[in-house]
């Protein structure tokens, strides 16, 4: 395989085999990573599932880590033999199961950086998620809500991400929402986010299964065709590329969407609802 790859990074998926609902095995997850290659994707920070209340549970905790860093290690020597230019590095996507969890441990962080990928149980919005996401922050440490787009109950003035945002929290939202992948809601409150300017990060949340591809480029020619390329490249390329480097995102300006586009939004994104 070339050592050619792209500029685009990605901070959310689940690569590692046989750890979660992800990956399967080696071979599908290299799969994935060509995919992902092909799309010009050259970082990726993959996140396997864990639960906010190991963090409890010393001898717990220790067992999901060392459950996933061995393959984890695997992957990652056989990525450096296949495309020997891609940064591939590993944390967490951690279920807030809990209110006050500690991630003073780097290994459950992002790469290791200050910022923590999290996501609520059952794509629900519990009470006092601002209250959760704050005393994260204060204690030193930068929450990064993985896809807000797809939680049951949101308001229609989507003022719960607006809050998380408030107290310091980042956002993150899924290319797929943007196809419509999880639905026409999901991709209403996706363009919704995304014109307000208030997004963070692109990422593909890839779990390597039939079914479940990459949509990077259907959203890139979307963006373009909205003249918002900028905004794409700060959302998909320079602001995970400051995240490796433990640095927060540059602003991402929200941009309008014309009726005319809107219209031709299934042609421009495959066909899809």
């Amino acid at each position: 395989m070339t050592d050619s790859v792209g500029t685009l990074g990605d901070l959310h998926s689940h690569l590692v085999p046989g750890v979660d609902d992800g990956a399967r095995t080696l071979d599908e997850a290299l799969d994935a990573v060509d995919r992902m290659v092909a799309a010009g994707i050259g970082r990726v920070i993959t996140t396997p599932h864990f639960r906010a209340s190991l963090l409890q549970d010393d001898e717990a905790c220790g067992r999901r880590i060392t459950e996933v860093e061995e393959p984890f290690a695997h992957l990652r020597a056989a990525v450096e033999a296949r495309h020997p230019g891609m940064r591939l590095e590993r944390g967490f996507e951690v279920l807030l199961d809990v209110p006050d969890p500690d991630f003073s441990d780097p290994r459950v962080r992002l790469a290791g950086t200050p910022f923590v990928l999290v996501e609520w149980p059952r794509l629900r919005i519990p009470p006092g998620t601002g209250a959760v996401l704050a005393q994260i922050r204060e204690s030193g440490w930068i929450p990064v809500v993985a896809h807000p787009e797809r939680y049951h109950g949101m308001d229609a003035e989507l003022r719960r991400p607006l809050q998380w945002r408030q107290v310091g929290a980042l956002l993150q939202v899924n290319h797929g929402s943007v196809v419509g992948r999880y639905g026409a809601d999901v991709r209403h409150r996706a363009l919704r986010l995304l014109q307000s300017g208030v997004v963070d990060y692109l990422s593909t949340d890839h779990h390597p299964r039939p079914g479940h591809g990459l949509d990077v480029d259907p959203v890139r020619t979307f963006f373009q065709e909205a003249d918002a390329e900028e905004s794409f490249l700060r959302l998909a390329e320079v602001n995970p590329g400051r995240l490796l480097e433990g640095e927060l995102p540059v602003e991402v300006p929200g941009f309008a969407i014309r009726k005319s586009l809107l219209g031709r939004l299934g042609n421009i994104l495959g066909g899809r609802n």
